[in-house]
């Protein structure tokens, strides 16, 4: 079984990488749109292939962000679960008079 500070550094790791590939998915449509406009304007352009290549280069981060949390969410799967301590049986109580 897996320590309990591994667990949480595995659950701040999703956490992240959640934020991390919202964050690239923007730059990917960021740059998408850019190398549209770009090639539309000044095809074939200095400026048309550098926008080509960061629009790669969030493509290929974004990738890697999203294999990392699907492999960090299925390690997560195979934790057991933590459940409520078990309730302690009620026992009869005295009326106060």
């Amino acid at each position: 079984m897996a320590p309990k500070t591994q667990h949480l550094k595995s659950l701040r790791a999703v956490r992240q990488l959640r934020r991390v590939r919202t964050f690239y998915t923007a730059g990917v449509l960021l740059w998408a749109a850019a190398t549209v406009w770009t090639g539309w304007t000044h095809p074939g352009s200095r400026q048309m292939w550098v926008s080509v290549l960061l629009l790669a280069v969030f493509t290929g981060l974004l990738g890697v962000a999203s294999l990392w949390l699907q492999r960090l969410q299925a390690a997560a799967g195979h934790l057991p679960a933590h459940h409520a301590a078990p309730r302690r049986a009620i026992a009869p109580r005295h009326a106060n008079a």
